[in-house]
């Protein structure tokens, strides 16, 4: 669902998020009269996707809850209290009232078309790949590793941003440098295991493990590479509970996650992939939204 918002038009909808642009603006990156960069809102729904497919029903309170997570995580990156601050693409302004605690006011960016997949745990695709041919996007590594573990160190796994309707696909770091270039592709992957890094020792303190997340960047009127759209939510990471992890001897009980896991697993049980999901069952959507809910309160209390 859009809304319609005085001053503001719809311009785009993705999965889970909608995109307005000012009504006396145009839809392209380029700056205002006042030489000023284009201001956007972005507008996070309650809809939630799983294996490129949007569900229903809604998760109720979810597109507040990553909205709040992302903003606490733009302002922390940025006060430089525990390392360097990274800039973001947060602007100033008002938020319609419709959308307030939902939207983000930012400016517009030369978006990189990468984006940016940071591991610190072999899980997931990674570990189907692992599995199969003992690497990670190609990348090697040491076997005997179990699904679940911590590597050795993190490593940066990069996808290219496929055009609307088709599927990213993972990409090396060479295809990386012929993307974007050798001194950009080196920003990039240097930035995405900075922040993953910082990122992760926060979550440690709060009896958390960020064991992987994906960040987009783009580029501002100055040139400087900047982090945008949302940064280590339940949506683009995955958290799992230290606890859990430690104690854990099976895969699920090492990996009691706060994010869509839930959903995921579900679908995989009662879905082949094939046609329309099947509508989830209100446990699903409530435990979904709990684990949302659990995830920033741990987080930023």
């Amino acid at each position: 669902m859009t809304h319609d918002l005085p001053g503001w038009r719809h311009v785009y909808s993705g999965k889970v998020r909608d995109l307005y642009a000012p009504d006396d603006a145009s839809t392209g990156s380029g700056g205002g009269g006042d030489g000023r960069a284009q201001r956007m809102l972005v507008v996070a729904s309650d809809r939630v996707s799983a294996f490129d497919h949007v569900l229903s029903p809604d998760i109720p309170g979810k597109g507040a809850l990553l909205t709040a997570l992302s903003l606490w995580w733009f302002d922390r990156l940025a006060g430089g209290d525990d390392g360097r601050s990274i800039p973001n693409h947060l602007a100033e302004g008002e938020i319609p009232d419709a959308v307030a605690g939902r939207a983000m006011l930012v400016r517009s960016l030369d978006m990189q078309p990468i984006e940016c997949v940071v591991r610190g745990y072999l899980t997931g695709s990674g570990w189907n790949e692992y599995r199969e041919h003992g690497t990670v996007c190609g990348i090697r590594l040491e076997s005997g590793l179990r699904n679940g573990d911590r590597l050795p160190a993190p490593i940066f796994t990069p996808a290219y941003k496929a055009p609307l309707g088709e599927h990213d696909e993972n990409i090396t770091f060479e295809r990386t440098v012929e993307l974007v270039g050798l001194e950009r592709a080196e920003e990039l992957r240097d930035l995405s295991l900075e922040i993953y890094e910082r990122a992760a020792a926060t979550a440690e303190e709060h009896g958390l493990i960020l064991a992987d997340t994906k960040f987009e960047f783009g580029v501002d009127e100055d040139g400087v590479l900047t982090l945008a759209d949302e940064v280590l939510t339940s949506d683009s990471s995955r958290y799992w509970d230290a606890a859990a992890w430690a104690a854990g001897t099976t895969p699920d009980e090492r990996m009691a996650s706060f994010d869509k896991q839930i959903v995921r697993d579900w679908l995989a049980a009662h879905w082949d992939k094939t046609g329309e999901p099947p509508e989830l069952p209100q446990d699903v959507v409530a435990r979904t939204a709990d684990r949302y809910r659990e995830l920033l309160e741990r987080l930023t209390d």
